[in-house]
């Protein structure tokens, strides 16, 4: 007998009739950013259709897209792999996020209305919640949620095209960094940005911004280290391990 379908490939044969590959590429996608393909791994369009319920041509497609995006890499004569960031790039990516945030807040300091700013600390409001239940996939979530939304309200396509593909490639680090601690002082930042554009304070709601990336990146610095050289102590020495990981 054959299995029934999932609710996944439910929903992607319901919305058949919109652009498949599209729908596929935000499916992976979305494993992608919540940790159930992790980076290196490899993709197959085979068992991607199969476990979406599409032929493979969408999925192939849906490939080309992923890459134009940063998050798969294509290596000839080996096939489509989950991109892993090296972690010096990924330090470079902050900074270069934390210049388009320092914009991003400056305008909405001067543009953003009532309504816009509620939408913001609802955001907020819900990524509080998230740290009080200690849900890291649900704080991601609206994390995720909150930083798009200023973009769309900056009102640059091009600036929001850009800023994706950036934060898209920092995906696995940005998760890597969500401890009850972080996600806290990560909290507090969020409304310190919405606080200041609120107020119309364009040189406070920017360098929040910018000081909330930044923090974001020095904690990533921190913790790639720290990993790395838990990794580096002899395992004859399990006494040492446990006090570097400490």
């Amino acid at each position: 007998m054959a299995k029934p379908p999932s609710s996944t490939q439910t929903t992607i044969a319901q919305l058949q009739g919109n652009s498949l590959p599209k729908l596929v590429q935000n499916e992976i996608e979305r494993m992608i950013l919540d940790g159930t393909l992790l980076p290196g791994a490899k993709l197959t369009e085979a068992t991607l259709a199969d476990q979406l319920g599409v032929s493979r041509g969408p999925v192939r497609e849906a490939f080309r897209l992923l890459e134009e995006t940063g998050l798969v890499r294509t290596e000839k004569n080996r096939g489509v792999f989950v991109r892993a960031v090296p972690i010096e790039e990924a330090l470079e990516i902050f900074e270069v996020r934390a210049v388009m945030d320092l914009y991003v807040g400056r305008k909405l300091a001067q543009t953003a209305t009532a309504t816009e700013v509620r939408d913001l600390r609802q955001l907020v409001d819900a990524m509080d919640q998230a740290v009080k239940g200690g849900n890291a996939q649900d704080y991601h979530r609206f994390n995720l949620q909150f930083h798009d939304r200023l973009l769309e309200l900056a009102g640059n396509a091009k600036l929001v095209a850009t800023y994706r593909k950036l934060v898209n490639e920092l995906s696995l680090f940005r998760r890597q960094n969500l401890t009850e601690e972080s996600m806290a002082v990560y909290s507090r930042e969020h409304r310190a940005i919405v606080k200041a554009i609120a107020a119309g304070d364009a040189e406070a709601a920017g360098q929040a911004m910018h000081d909330h990336v930044m923090n974001s990146r020095e904690r990533t610095r921190l913790n790639y280290e720290a990993r790395h050289s838990a990794q580096a102590v002899p395992a004859t020495n399990p006494g040492a391990r446990r006090t570097v990981a400490a």
